[in-house]
């Protein structure tokens, strides 16, 4: 009997298992489009080419540099008794940064200062004698000359006490400290203790070939390009992305490097936060000239084959069609479009991994601000460009 009842119960169980899967198979059933039906058309998002005026920039590659470098040297020769700052901290200028043994110092600006007291009052005495006529003029020169030397020899006194506490020339953020407390240092030379470098803001060097600054020139004197405003610009980081804080241009050296065939330039851009350093690698995108009815499409926008360059297309039927393009500049983060378009197609910019020539899409506005996917894979890059 009660093995009877254990078999009911495992029948039982099994049954409510059965009408759950079958229950659940149904629901995923239903979801699938009726058969013969095609699914709807894939979207993708895509830009209307249209001619119009375009900044013409070029990105080349340059090397952060600080501000304002200072090495810090001993000035005075002793023992190093205390270092005052902490490696990599930003500090003050006047800022104490190391002790050096001053007893010695000490005693030769108080004997010093003692000294002029000294030939203060005979000074003193020597003038109220000179007005008596008791002293001769020159015996008053002599004792003046010696009055203003005990004033040299304290003021020299002074500086070299004040040395010994290390003053920090310039603000910025100190590096590593070269001596260590128990160091010999000045003796017979100024010897580095440390370096401070002031990142804020920091300067780009950079060059750029002197034929394509040339040909730059001629373009514009022909008319064919307008000049560019120099006022601004960007600097791009390891990763791609553009630095927050934009720059400004500085200048151009006049002589053209013999060894290079380049001419150096320099930027300048701020940095509050700390987060450029010096001998960082970077780029830098300038403006080189304004061209008029260019026609400028995202760089991801345009692939390449064996055949070379194309971009993929949305025509009036809504089918994906490729067209062969060549570039020219880029205005940004876009390439211009020397052939291949004449203004209003629809270039896909996004969904290219979706868009197979001859298939049907749906096409809607790029938004630039939107989630970047990923590069397209071969397949798409791979598509028989239409000739």
């Amino acid at each position: 009997m009660k093995r009877s009842i254990e078999w009911q119960g495992k029948l039982l169980a099994t049954l409510i298992i059965s009408s759950l899967l079958t229950a659940c198979g149904s629901g995923e059933e239903q979801k699938k489009p009726p058969a013969g039906v095609a699914p709807p058309p894939a979207e993708v998002d895509i830009i209307i080419a249209k001619p119009g005026s375009a900044t013409l920039t070029q990105d080349l590659p340059g090397r952060l540099q600080a501000y304002r470098s200072a090495q810090v040297r001993a000035r005075v020769e002793g023992i190093v008794e205390k270092r005052n700052f902490v490696e990599g901290s930003d500090i003050a200028a006047g800022t104490s940064l190391y002790q050096i043994a001053l007893r010695n110092y000490q005693t030769a600006y108080d004997s010093a200062k003692a000294d002029v007291e000294v030939a203060n009052q005979t000074l003193a005495r020597y003038k109220k004698l000179k007005e008596a006529n008791v002293v001769s003029q020159q015996d008053y020169d002599l004792t003046e000359a010696k009055y203003k030397l005990a004033e040299s020899k304290l003021s020299k006194a002074l500086e070299d006490l004040e040395n010994t506490r290390v003053p920090a020339p310039i603000a910025g953020r100190i590096g590593r400290s070269q001596v260590s407390e128990g160091a010999l240092v000045g003796r017979g030379e100024s010897t580095l203790l440390a370096t401070i470098e002031q990142i804020d803001p920091m300067y780009v060097n950079f060059t750029q070939a002197e034929s394509e600054i040339s040909m730059l020139q001629r373009a514009v004197k022909s008319g064919k390009l307008h000049k560019a405003n120099l006022a601004r610009v960007d600097l791009i980081l390891e990763d791609g992305s553009i630095y927050a804080q934009p720059g400004k241009f500085l200048f151009t050296d006049m002589a053209v490097d013999p060894t290079t065939g380049s001419v150096s330039l320099r930027a300048e851009f701020p940095n509050p936060r700390h987060e450029l350093l010096p001998g960082t690698f970077v780029r830098i995108r300038i403006p080189q000239a304004v061209a008029d009815n260019a026609i400028r499409v995202p760089q991801r926008a345009v692939q390449i084959n064996p055949q070379g360059q194309f971009v993929l297309l949305v025509d009036a039927e809504g089918k994906v069609m490729p067209r062969p393009v060549k570039t020219g500049s880029m205005a940004g983060g876009d390439f211009i479009i020397a052939e291949g378009l004449q203004g209003g197609e629809q270039v896909i910019v996004n969904g290219i991994q979706k868009a197979r020539p001859g298939s049907v899409v749906k096409p809607v506005p790029w938004n630039p601000n939107a989630p970047v996917l990923p590069p397209p894979p071969a397949a798409a890059a791979s598509a028989p460009a239409a000739k």
